[in-house]
């Protein structure tokens, strides 16, 4: 295994271990690659009012932008036994709003693109081309 996506998986673990998951006890950790080098990692935080609870994507992604924004290059989520898990239809969504152009993503098959995890995906190109012409998409500084 590439030694880049080792280190992804033991910051998705990381994350885990800080999930607040005491309703499901089903703790995810996130982690991704940004395009400047850094490593941003998030995890997942219930609620009781299960709607409003937050994938460990959300954190990473809230982690990306305060930490100055960029593009997201590589990413893995792992469940409590550090299993590779794949985000979810929103998380999926959330991450193609930060991907680089070759962003790759681990999956227990091995590695797919974007295009793989979110077909045909709706962004801000598609708000602008509608005539929303505030909607500049992600601030990738």
């Amino acid at each position: 295994m590439d030694v880049r996506w080792q280190r992804l998986i033991d910051a998705a673990h990381e994350a885990m271990e800080h999930a607040y998951a005491p309703y499901s006890n089903y703790p995810v950790g996130a982690a991704a690659l940004v395009s400047d080098g850094r490593i941003v990692s998030g995890c997942n935080v219930e609620n009781a009012a299960y709607g409003v609870t937050l994938c460990a994507e959300c954190g990473l992604i809230s982690e990306l932008v305060r930490g100055g924004g960029g593009m997201l290059e590589q990413f893995v989520c792992v469940d409590g036994r550090g299993e590779i898990l794949m985000p979810c239809g929103r998380c999926r969504q959330l991450l193609a709003e930060h991907a680089a152009p070759d962003f790759a993503v681990r999956t227990v098959a091995g590695t797919t693109t974007m295009e793989g995890l979110l077909p045909d995906a709706f962004g801000a190109v598609d708000l602008r081309q509608r005539g929303n012409p505030d909607s500049k998409g992600a601030r990738h500084e």
